[in-house]
């Protein structure tokens, strides 16, 4: 059993900054791509940033600039460190992971619960 368990959401002003975890527990062979998403009221699930084991990142045009995907391979967490926040990142942020839980099956993909960032004008 993979678990996957987020924290660090909540309400912050226009102009501040949240830090997202995630941590995975469970049966792990091998961890790989981790990812944060979100959904907001209404609209699809969307990538916002994305790394790789060996640390190479990818981001959301709409948060370029301002937030920081890390992970600490040691402690199977990442992080989304999220700056100068704006009302239209309020959502409900996701993680993923893509974990392999054995020698012999291909990796798949794990989501954390939820959390919710909502961020006021």
């Amino acid at each position: 059993q993979v678990q996957l368990v987020e924290s660090g959401g909540g309400l912050v002003q226009a102009g501040g900054s949240l830090t997202l975890s995630c941590a995975v527990s469970g049966r792990i062979f091998r961890l790989n791509d981790m990812g944060w998403y979100r959904q907001a009221p209404g609209k699809q699930r969307e990538l916002v940033a994305m790394i790789t084991r060996s640390g190479s990142t990818n981001y959301a045009d709409s948060v370029k600039g301002r937030f920081t995907i890390s992970r600490d391979n040691a402690k199977n967490t990442e992080y989304l460190q999220m700056n100068s926040l704006k009302p239209e990142d309020t959502a409900v942020y996701y993680c993923n992971a893509m974990i392999s839980i054995d020698l012999y099956r291909d990796p798949r993909a794990y989501w954390g619960q939820g959390t919710q960032v909502t961020v006021s004008s």
